[in-house]
């Protein structure tokens, strides 16, 4: 009799009893002893932060990597978070997958869609097929923002795109010391707390050494691929006060002082060739000694911040590999480290200490700031740095994150693999970019990569393997062009020549401004051979246009911030509304589903309060830095507006008696872009205030229903849960965004990667 095609194979014999019947077992799925894999990915970090890349910052696990692996110096990304991690995962242009620009954006087009496509299998997908445990860990940014509620879709977290488990936020970028964290499915609360000595770095090596512990100790046969991307080095720069006074006075030199110093070590070390020259500063960035006294004081403690996330950051690296060392596993593993994308530039000219000012459209004072120095790289900060420390950390390179140049897509990349690499502390220059990580790791593991997954067949890779590399310092890589996009800045490479433009928005593309290097003899993009070279750079431009074609990067997209914005909020998802019924308990609300506060609006809370012990809080958005919580405290009602540490208060005179009670919000905005607080129980007002300043963007961090995981001021600690029975909360919402909530929201969005 045939085998029905939904039947499993089977090897064996079957008789009408057992006695003359032969068992059988499928071979594992696993290949025992096949090598493990771990990608490390950085946030934000420049071409020479590192110290085996060129810094005086203290790397000293990274380095050791190094001094036994192999670093890149010609490895690329796309400048930016969400598009490198795409093609990181698929071994595809981003453009191709749908993620030109980070996940929160649907534009309508196929290569703004927020999600990669099911004929891009990630590197996970295809790891699982063949017997491989596979885990994430830290940073996400592949969903559609808008589907990481507790509604879901789960269509493109971590569980639905090839790994068995994750641990980590789904954000661009998540408070260090007060994340919002997700484990596998559900929001979870974190174990301790910040005073406890909770931080998230920490916190995500732990639970990746457990995934992997648990591995070995049951099926010590099975290979596994770990995916850990660090929320370090995105702001917030935050790390234990430790490793924070460490570097007290460490940078007040200054960054003209430092860039050369670390341009100097990259020459010696052979990072760079000896005839680089150090680009000019960025249009913005003045020198050292032209700051004000503030000014400096500022940039050295952001920059203070900085260095101590990163060396603390590195020892959480040193921990994972003593882990795997103690589990026996280090010798077999492949480990690469790299980064997505060069050092940020949102922390503008003078750096910030709150990164939600830049993105409400308010510029840090800085006389103001350095009275709060030493709340800098702490729970009440959320930093970044300034323009001329980002430059520095992209030594020797020009421009930065979002950027074509250099200093947006040139990048460290080490590769660590005991016994398999020739010429260990070696360099390789080889021009590559993240779509190769991909096909390196399926060659090395002797995997063809599959033509269908789960049924959908799938596209071309369109990187290549580094495999000749790793033997061989000279090896050619048979790789054609590699274009470059980024909010209308472009590239192209091509044997050695790069043609580059940044593009100012709302102006033509046919005026851009083309130039051309050789980056053969011109690490660092200083001479530009545009009017010497017209010829080569007319046929580079047609290329990008080729290769924009090919790769789907068409329509090019600059457009205002309105529409892209109104594009994430198509029907169905939970932000698509104006008016919001909760029913608690429910689970944390992602900043992207929350209610905007924005705009005026008007919140009803219907609860029975308990004759005993009522405090609590009610609603509570945001954290420490900014947010707001309604909650009650010493038995009276309470709303705080939290604007950077500037706290307004509207509470109620009188105790709140037990029984049921409807407490209403209301919050209207006025035409001086401050805000009146009413707040009314039963109907009756108890309490008021007058808000300076309705912030745009009132915090990255999202909003707890019936407590408060992230506290808002210092009244309470987490978690603050109220003891009575809420029934139902609405929030009813103005029907009409203003333009300056729609490019604050934008803003913060293309910041947050």
């Amino acid at each position: 009799m045939s085998k029905r095609p939904y039947e499993q194979e089977f090897g064996g014999v079957i008789k009408p009893t057992v006695q003359e019947s032969t068992p059988w077992w499928p071979e594992p799925e696993f290949k025992s002893g096949a090598p493990n894999v771990v990608v490390v990915v950085l946030d934000d970090t420049g071409f020479s932060h590192l110290g085996c890349y060129g810094s005086t910052l203290t790397t000293p696990h990274i380095d050791q990597l190094a001094a036994k692996g192999l670093r890149y110096t010609g490895f690329h990304t796309t400048a930016l978070c969400s598009p490198t991690r795409a093609c990181l995962m698929t071994g595809r242009n981003s453009h191709s997958v749908g993620m030109r620009a980070i996940s929160n954006f649907d534009t309508g087009f196929p290569n703004m869609r927020g999600s990669i496509p099911r004929s891009a299998a990630t590197i996970a997908e295809v790891l699982r097929d063949n017997g491989y445990a596979t885990y994430a860990a830290g940073k996400w940014h592949l969903a559609p923002m808008a589907e990481c509620s507790a509604a879901g879709p789960f269509t493109n977290w971590p569980l639905q795109r090839g790994f068995d488990r994750f641990y980590g936020f789904l954000n661009g970028e998540s408070d260090q010391f007060s994340p919002e964290l997700v484990c596998d499915n559900h929001a979870i609360e974190q174990a301790k707390s910040a005073a406890e000595g909770y931080h998230f770095s920490e916190d995500v090596v732990d639970q990746a050494s457990g995934f992997i512990r648990d591995l070995k100790s049951l099926v010590p046969e099975k290979p596994f691929f770990l995916y850990l991307a660090f929320g370090a080095m995105h702001s917030p720069h935050q790390a234990p006060q430790a490793y924070l006074d460490k570097y007290r006075g460490r940078f007040d030199a200054g960054w003209d002082v430092e860039r050369q110093n670390w341009f100097e070590r990259q020459k010696a070390m052979g990072i760079i060739p000896e005839d680089t020259q150090l680009a000019g500063n960025n249009p913005g960035v003045r020198p050292w000694a032209e700051l004000s006294r503030n000014e400096q004081l500022l940039a050295a403690r952001l920059q203070e911040a900085y260095a101590a996330m990163l060396e603390h950051t590195d020892a959480q690296i040193g921990r994972l590999i003593e882990h795997l060392k103690s589990l026996d596993a280090w010798d077999n593993t492949l480990f690469i480290l790299m980064s997505d994308n060069g050092a940020s530039q949102e922390g503008g000219a003078s750096g910030v200490l709150d990164e939600m000012l830049y993105f409400n459209g308010m510029r840090e004072d800085v006389d103001t700031a350095v009275k709060r120095l030493d709340d800098i790289g702490g729970p009440n900060s959320h930093s970044n740095i300034p323009w001329g420390w980002a430059q520095a950390g992209n030594s020797p390179l020009k421009w930065y994150k979002q950027n074509t140049h250099g200093g947006g897509v040139r990048v460290p990349m080490i590769m660590h693999w005991p016994g398999r690499l020739s010429g260990p502390g070696q360099t390789r220059n080889q021009f590559c970019h993240a779509i190769d990580i991909a096909p390196t790791l399926f060659e090395a593991l002797g995997i063809a990569l599959p033509q269908e997954v789960a049924g959908v067949a799938q596209m071309p890779m369109h990187g290549t393997s580094l495999v000749a590399t790793f033997a061989d310092a000279q090896a050619g890589l048979d790789r054609g062009p590699q274009y470059f996009e980024m909010f209308g800045h472009r590239a192209i490479w091509l044997d050695g020549w790069k043609a580059v433009t940044r593009h100012k928005p709302g102006t033509p593309y046919e005026d851009d401004d083309w130039e051309l290097y050789h980056l053969d003899s011109d690490f660092s993009e200083c001479r530009n051979l545009a009017a010497s070279e017209p010829q080569r750079l007319e046929a580079m431009i047609a290329l990008w246009w080729e290769q924009a074609r090919e790769h789907g990067v068409l329509p090019l997209d600059d457009r205002g911030v309105a529409e892209l914005f109104r594009a994430s909020r198509r029907p169905g998802l939970p932000s698509s509304r104006n008016r919001f019924v909760y029913y608690p308990p429910i689970s944390h609300i992602d900043a992207a589903s929350c209610p905007s506060a924005a705009r005026s609006w008007r919140t009803t809370v219907e609860i029975d309060h308990p004759a005993h012990g009522g405090d609590g809080a009610l609603i509570a958005r945001g954290n420490i830095n900014s947010g707001f919580v309604l909650y009650i405290h010493q038995g009276r009602l309470h709303f705080d507006y939290n604007c950077f540490h500037e706290h307004t208060l509207a509470r109620a005179d009188s105790q709140l008696p037990p029984g049921p009670h409807v407490i209403s919000l209301h919050v209207e905005r006025s035409e001086d872009g401050g805000a009146e607080v009413q707040l009314y129980v039963d109907a009756a007002p108890v309490a008021s205030a007058r808000l300076p300043k309705l912030l745009f963007i009132v915090s990255s961090m999202g909003m707890d229903l019936g407590r408060s995981l992230s506290p808002v001021n210092d009244d309470y600690q987490a978690p603050f849960a109220y003891p009575g029975k809420i029934h139902k909360m609405v929030f009813d919402i103005g029907n009409q965004a203003s333009l300056g909530e729609i490019k604050a929201q934008m803003k913060a969005e293309m910041a947050r990667q």
